[in-house]
C-alpha cells in the first residue's frame, strides 16, 4: 500500500484515467452542485458529534476507501488489481478531498465500475451461449467477502465462469426438486386451457393465445434465461443510477469508517430509514436491510403476518429476498434492487398474497431456496404484548413443580405520561403477570427475552426493578460524561423474589442485554442461552442537516455499559449455562459487522449484588450437561446445529452435478429435522415440549430452586447487603 506521497498532479492523473473509462455512448456520472456542502456538514457532524470523537484523518481516510469499493463491489469480483492501483493514490486522502466538499473520487470509481459490469455482461452472454460441463470437479468460492479482488483478466474470467456454472447448477437442481409440483400444475392448467380452446374464438378469448399465455406462466424459465436475466437486472438498475444514487453510497461508505450504525440518510433514504422503523409498513413485518443484492431479513415484527406464521417454510431471522411475486404471477428477481423498490414490491394491499423467493439463512451458499407465501396485514400489536403462563416440571420423586415463563417479544411503551388513556409499558404488563404467576404460587420464573432486539431504555430499566430492590441497572456514556440510570427507591420491593432464569439467544439486543446484564450482576438471575447475545452496546440518534436536499445523518451517540462496567458492545452477555440455539450457529452479531466499535469499559457503578451465584453455577451446568447428553432429541438438535455451523463456515460449494445434487439432498434432509424440531403447535404458540431451549430452561430453573434452597429476595436490605456494599466502596468494612 503506498503511503500520503503523491502530488497533486498524480492525482488527477489517475482520476481522469477513471473517468475516461465510462460507458460509451452515455456521459459519466457528476457531482450535484449543492454536495459539497452537505459533506462539507458530514465530515463536521462526524467529528463533533459521534462517540468516539475522532478526527476524520488517514486512518478513516483508508477504511472509507475500502467501504466505497466494497458497497460498489461487494463480492469484488468486477474490479481488478489493476483498478485499485488506479484508486490507491486517494487511499489517505479523501479526509482531505471531503473536507473540501469534494467528491469526485466515488464518480470515478462508479465509471469504472459500470465499464467492468458492461465487460462481464458480454462474457456472461457468451459463456451461456455454449454447454457447461458440470461433470468436472471443481468448487466455487461463494464467500468473497474478505477475497482479494482478481489479478488479471484471466483470472477474473476463472471466477466469473464458476460463478455462472455455480447459479445456473443452483437453478437446475431447484428446478428438479421443484418438478412434481410444477408437471401437476401445468396438467391442471393446460386441461383448463384445452377446455377453452374448445370455446368459440371471440375477442380477448382466442385459443391460440390462451395455450401462449398458459405456457409462458406455467413453464420454468430456462437456466439461461434465469441467469442472462439476472445481470440484466443488474445492468439496467445500474444503468438507471443516478448522481444522488453515487453520493449517498459515497456517504454512507464515509460514516461506516466511524462505525456499521452511523449512516448518511438521502431525503430518499431517510424514506427507507421510516419504513424501517415503522411496524405496519412492510406488509408482512420484517425489518429489512440491504445486503449483497438482496433483502436481509433482520427480524419479524411481532404481531406481523412473518411472525404469525407457524408453518415449516416461515421466514427466519438472515434469511434473504431474492424475489417476489404478486398472487398467482411468476416471481421476480429483485437481486440488486434498491431496497426502496424492494420493500415497495413486499408491501400491498392489506388481505393481498405475496410470495417471497428466499435463500434460507441455514444455507448461506444460497444452493438451496425455497418459496414463502405470506397474506399481507397489518402489525397486531397485541401479539407484542408480555405473556406469562404457568408450567410443570415433574421431580424424580414424581411431584410436579410450578414454573413461571413471562416472554416478553419487545421493550414498548408509549411516550405520552401515564394517566393518558391507552397508555402502554411493557414493565406494567410483566407486572401484572407477574402477580397472576404469584397467586398460581410458582417457585421460579423463567423471563424469556429470545429475538427481543431492544426498544425503549425507560422500560427496560423499569422492568429490572421487578427483580431487584434499588440500585443502578445500567450506565449511558456520552462523548463527555457517564450517566447512571438508578431504580427509584420506593421502599416497596421487587415484584417477584424467588429464583430467577434469564433466556436469552443471539438476537437478543440493546434494551434485552441491559436487563440481562443487570440481572448476571446483581446475582439476582442464571442467564440461559446461545453463547453470547448480540452484543449492539451503542445508541444512535437522527440529526437532520440544513437544507432542503441535505437529508439526515444517523451516528452512534453514546454507549450502554452494564453496572460492572464492562460495556455489552461487541461481546453481549455472556450466559451462565451456554445451551445453543440453531442461531449461535449463524454469523449473527455486532462482531459480524464490519468495523465495528471495540468493547470498552468504565469505572463499576456503586452496586450491591443480591446472591453469590458462584456457589450455583458450576451445579447447575454439570446438571444441564448430564440431562442434555441422556436427551436423545437434544443429541439430533445438537447434530442440526453443528451442520448449520459447518454450513455457515464453508467458503466453497462444489460444481460437479452429484456432489451438489447430494449436498443439496442433505440440505433438504437437515431442513426436515429442523422443522420438525421447530415444528409449532396447532395453536399457533410453541409449548413447553415443542420448544428444547425453553424446557431446558425450566429444568435449569428447578435445578436452581434445589440447589439455592429457593433462596428469595429479602424484601428490605439486610445487613448482609451493607456490608457486601461496604466492601465493595471502601474495601474494608
Amino acid at each position: 500500500m503506498m503511503r500520503k506521497l503523491y502530488g497533486v498532479a498524480l492525482i488527477m492523473l489517475v482520476c481522469a484515467s477513471c473517468r475516461a473509462a465510462a460507458e460509451p455512448g452515455r456521459g459519466p456520472l457528476q457531482p450535484q452542485p449543492h454536495f459539497a456542502a452537505v459533506v462539507r456538514q458530514i465530515v463536521g457532524a462526524m467529528q463533533r458529534g459521534h462517540l468516539l470523537q475522532q478526527r476524520f484523518d488517514d486512518a478513516l481516510s483508508a477504511r472509507a476507501w475500502t467501504n466505497l469499493l466494497t458497497a460498489i463491489d461487494y463480492d469484488r469480483a468486477y474490479f481488478r488489481q489493476e483498478d485499485l492501483a488506479r484508486f490507491e493514490p486517494m487511499l489517505y486522502k479523501l479526509d482531505d478531498a471531503l473536507k473540501s466538499g469534494d467528491v469526485q473520487f466515488a464518480y470515478d470509481v462508479f465509471a469504472v465500475f459500470r465499464e467492468r459490469l458492461n465487460e462481464r455482461f458480454v462474457f456472461v452472454t457468451n459463456m451461456l451461449a455454449r454447454p457447461i460441463d458440470f461433470s468436472v470437479d471443481e468448487s466455487f468460492n461463494w464467500k468473497r467477502k474478505d477475497a482479494v479482488w482478481p489479478a488479471s483478466v484471466a483470472d477474473q474470467d476463472d471466477l466469473w465462469r464458476r460463478r455462472i456454472k455455480n447459479e445456473y447448477l443452483g437453478f437446475l437442481l431447484a428446478r428438479e426438486g421443484d418438478s412434481e409440483k410444477r408437471d401437476a400444475a401445468a396438467a391442471a392448467a393446460l386441461t383448463n386451457v384445452a377446455a377453452a380452446a374448445t370455446e368459440p374464438a371471440s375477442a380477448g378469448n382466442d385459443p391460440a393465445a390462451a395455450i401462449e399465455a398458459a405456457a409462458i406462466k406455467l413453464l420454468a424459465r430456462t437456466p439461461e434465461q434465469f441467469v442472462r436475466q439476472r445481470y440484466e437486472q443488474f445492468k439496467i438498475v445500474l444503468d438507471d443510477s443516478d448522481s444522488d444514487w453515487v453520493f449517498q453510497r459515497y456517504m454512507s461508505a464515509l460514516t461506516a469508517a466511524y462505525d456499521p450504525h452511523s449512516d448518511y440518510l438521502s431525503p430518499e433514504k431517510r424514506e427507507d430509514f421510516e419504513i424501517e422503523m415503522n411496524l405496519s409498513l412492510s406488509g408482512i413485518g420484517a425489518t429489512l436491510r440491504p445486503e449483497d443484492g438482496t433483502a436481509l431479513i433482520v427480524d419479524l415484527i411481532p404481531g406481523g403476518p412473518a411472525a404469525r406464521d407457524t408453518r415449516d417454510i416461515r421466514l427466519r431471522p438472515n434469511d434473504k429476498i431474492i424475489g417476489v411475486g404478486q398472487g398467482d404471477e411468476p416471481i421476480e428477481d429483485i437481486l440488486h434492487l434498491p431496497l426502496s423498490k424492494a420493500v415497495l414490491k413486499i408491501r400491498g394491499k392489506k388481505g393481498s398474497r405475496v410470495v417471497l423467493l428466499v435463500v434460507s439463512a441455514s444455507d448461506p451458499t444460497g444452493a438451496t431456496t425455497r418459496r414463502v407465501d405470506l397474506v399481507r396485514d397489518d402489525v397486531n400489536l397485541q401479539e407484542q404484548a408480555a405473556t406469562g403462563r404457568v408450567e410443570r416440571i415433574t421431580l424424580s420423586d414424581g411431584r410436579e413443580r410450578a414454573l413461571g415463563v413471562i416472554a416478553l417479544p419487545v421493550f414498548y411503551g408509549s411516550m405520552q405520561p401515564p394517566n393518558t388513556p391507552g397508555y402502554r409499558s411493557c414493565a406494567l404488563d410483566v407486572a401484572r403477570e407477574i402477580a397472576r404467576l404469584n397467586d398460581a404460587k410458582v417457585e421460579g420464573l423463567v423471563l424469556d427475552l429470545r429475538n427481543n432486539g431492544g426498544g425503549m431504555l425507560r422500560e427496560a430499566v423499569n422492568l429490572a426493578g421487578l427483580f431487584l430492590r434499588e440500585g443502578p441497572v445500567v450506565q449511558v456514556r456520552e462523548a463527555w460524561q457517564v450517566q447512571v440510570l438508578t431504580l427509584p427507591n420506593s421502599g416497596a420491593g421487587p415484584a417477584f423474589r424467588k429464583p430467577l432464569v434469564t433466556l436469552v439467544n443471539r438476537t437478543s439486543a440493546s434494551a434485552s442485554e441491559i436487563v440481562a446484564g443487570a440481572l448476571q450482576d446483581y446475582g439476582r438471575a442464571v442467564i440461559v442461552g446461545d453463547s453470547k447475545t448480540h452484543g449492539k452496546g451503542s445508541v444512535q440518534s437522527v440529526l437532520p442537516l440544513n437544507g432542503s436536499k441535505s437529508g439526515s445523518l444517523k451516528l452512534t451517540t453514546a454507549n450502554y455499559y452494564r453496572v460492572n462496567g464492562a460495556s455489552t458492545q461487541l461481546r453481549g452477555v455472556v450466559p451462565d449455562v451456554v445451551v445453543p440455539s440453531l442461531l449461535d450457529a449463524l454469523e449473527i452479531g455486532e462482531d459480524q459487522l464490519t468495523n465495528p466499535l471495540p468493547w470498552t469499559q468504565v469505572p463499576e457503578a456503586v452496586y450491591a449484588p443480591i446472591f453469590d451465584m458462584r456457589a450455583w453455577i458450576p451445579e447447575l451446568r454439570a446438571r444441564a450437561a448430564e440431562r442434555l447428553a441422556a436427551n436423545k432429541r437434544y443429541r439430533i438438535y445438537s447434530r442440526l446445529v453443528q451442520h448449520v455451523r459447518e454450513m455457515s463456515e464453508n467458503t466453497t460449494i462444489p460444481l460437479e452435478r452429484q456432489a451438489r445434487r447430494a449436498q443439496a439432498a442433505a440440505e433438504r434432509e437437515m431442513r426436515k429435522m429442523q422443522e420438525a424440531e421447530e415444528g409449532a403447535t396447532r395453536t399457533g404458540r410453541k409449548s413447553q415440549e415443542d420448544d428444547l431451549i425453553l424446557r431446558e430452561a425450566l429444568s435449569i430453573l428447578s435445578d436452581l430452586v434445589d440447589v439455592s434452597a429457593a433462596s428469595e429476595v429479602p424484601s428490605d436490605p439486610s445487613s448482609n447487603d451493607l456490608r457486601a456494599l461496604m466492601l465493595r466502596v471502601f474495601g474494608k468494612e
